[in-house]
């Protein structure tokens, strides 16, 4: 299976593709500008408010909306970050504060939110949600930072590895090494990409993971006032940290400083896989030339086609998501049931896919066409399953109920990605003014004179629908060869996919817009 990932870096944000077999299969966006992605990012907060009906406070990370944290997200070892936060200041020798603190000295499950935070109190605190909808950013006060073979928990004493390691003997190793290197007060999950991995590489991944921690001792020693302590890796760097392996084909990026980015952390987490980042020249947009744009169009509609004439219809509510399953005009070659059970089968491959798309979550209720035999619910079910089973978010799958819904819960750690598919008018361009479309080439050939003549350029690129991309360029004697012969110049058709029939746009060879 060929796995890429595409990589837009435009003015404000960049949009990171991924593609199976050519398929979109995830699409996220991280905005350049302001706060982007954020789970991860770790704050010194301060408890604005106290929720003992239940058992939770609103604390200020500097968001709009005051983020929330319950008291069962404080974490076992809370009562060791609180004191740390309380006795570490510029005159305290920082290392030896942390290693002096019990870590023993655990948070009971059963206890009350008010015997250990109080409105004004300074606390440590990661985000596990970003905010959705009316509701603040979720916080956890067990800090971890993870990477690429190891998660770092500071304020613990024990090394968990993860169950996807089979061998009792690397297992074995893995614990032993991790143990020899582990400074006090510091525990670690060991993931599954640290199998078979040398010492030097998890000792110099957990010395980097230390330092990152440890980085936020000055912040909090100088100011206990709110303030941003480190962050997450970027949303690039995320993702290939937590899905980088064997299996990708390649990595393109459109933008050469964050291809060096790429490329300087592939080689650290990966370096055998350096050689697959690669950066992209080309002269049209890079979502254009993989097809991608073309596939977000048909993708994130309230309607997305499946085969043979069948769709779904997505909605989205305040509580939950609703997938309805249409056999449309879909030949019925067989019986209904076969024919009930096959568009079935073929809405789940396109279901399992949206989630991850538009990473939907909370409740997804999916409503099947009703189908007659047991054996046929089964499969389905399984069939979803086995499908969801290589999504990285939490969730659970529960068969068909006698109604032929389908329940599947997903973790939520984000808003779900909505895309508006819909284009401005052709036309009027939402003016309500329609102008005349037969003279719409004396209009760009009108354009052009003026730049040859009065502005003296002589090589251009024309930027237009597709549909009047082929009419100016259709035939030997094309539009294009015309304007060419006519006004001594060079000119370049670029069809864009998001332009609507009657938007172009003048540009010189370097691809830089000319102003009319």
């Amino acid at each position: 299976m060929d796995k890429d990932l595409i990589i837009d870096v435009r003015e404000k944000e960049v949009s990171i593709a991924l593609l199976e077999n050519h398929r979109l299969i995830e699409l996220n966006k991280e905005k350049l500008e302001g706060r982007g992605f954020t789970v991860g990012d770790v704050y010194l907060g301060k408890v604005k408010k106290l929720l003992p009906s239940l058992n939770a406070a609103f604390v200020d990370i500097g968001d709009e909306k005051e983020a929330f944290v319950h008291y069962l997200d404080l974490g076992l070892n809370f009562k060791a970050f609180d004191q740390f936060v309380r006795k570490v200041n510029v005159n305290t020798e920082y290392r030896a504060l942390y290693e002096s603190i019990k870590v023993d000295d655990i948070l009971e499950k059963e206890g009350k939110v008010e015997r250990f935070l109080s409105p004004g109190q300074p606390v440590v605190v990661q985000i596990v949600k970003e905010p959705i909808s009316t509701k603040g950013s979720r916080l956890t006060a067990e800090i971890s930072i993870a990477g690429r073979n190891l998660v770092l928990l500071p304020f613990a004493d024990k090394v968990s590895i993860s169950q996807k390691i089979s061998s009792k003997e690397e297992k074995k190793r893995l614990e032993r090494l991790v143990y020899s290197i582990l400074p006090k007060n510091y525990g670690v999950i060991i993931r599954t990409a640290a199998e078979g991995k040398r010492a030097a590489v998890l000792d110099a991944e957990l010395k980097s993971l230390i330092a990152k921690w440890e980085s936020s001792w000055d912040k909090i020693a100088r100011s206990k006032s709110v303030q941003q302590l480190f962050t997450e890796n970027s949303r690039t760097t995320t993702m290939l940290r937590d899905l980088l392996n064997d299996s990708f084909t390649n990595i393109y990026v459109n933008d050469e400083s964050v291809f060096k980015e790429v490329d300087e952390y592939v080689s650290m987490i990966s370096p055998e896989q350096e050689k697959i980042v690669k950066l992209y020249k080309g002269s049209e947009p890079i979502f254009d030339h993989f097809e991608i744009s073309r596939q977000i169009k048909g993708a994130f509609g309230r309607i997305v086609s499946i085969k043979q004439g069948a769709y779904l219809v997505i909605e989205h509510t305040e509580a939950l998501h609703v997938i309805d399953v249409n056999s449309g005009i879909r030949a019925k070659v067989k019986d209904q049931e076969d024919n009930s059970f096959e568009v079935n089968i073929n809405a789940a491959d396109e279901i399992a896919r949206q989630l991850r798309l538009r990473d939907m979550g909370g409740i997804v209720i999916v409503d099947f066409i009703d189908m007659e035999e047991n054996d046929h619910k089964i499969q389905l079910f399984k069939h979803m399953s086995e499908l969801m089973s290589t999504d990285r978010a939490k969730h659970t799958v529960l068969p068909l109920t006698k109604f032929g819904l389908m329940q599947i819960t997903r973790q939520r750690v984000r808003p779900v990605t909505e895309i508006d598919t819909s284009e401005e008018c052709p036309t009027c361009h939402g003016t309500g003014k329609v102008g005349p479309t037969v003279l719409f080439d004396e209009t760009l050939e009108r354009q052009l004179a003026y730049y040859v003549k009065e502005r003296k350029f002589t090589n251009f690129v024309l930027k237009v629908n597709p549909v009047f991309a082929a009419y100016l360029t259709k035939g030997w004697h094309s539009i294009r060869r015309r304007w060419t012969k006519k006004y001594g110049c060079s000119i370049r058709v670029m069809a864009v996919t998001d332009y609507s029939i009657m938007q172009a746009t003048w540009c010189g060879k370097d691809g830089d817009s000319l102003e009319v």
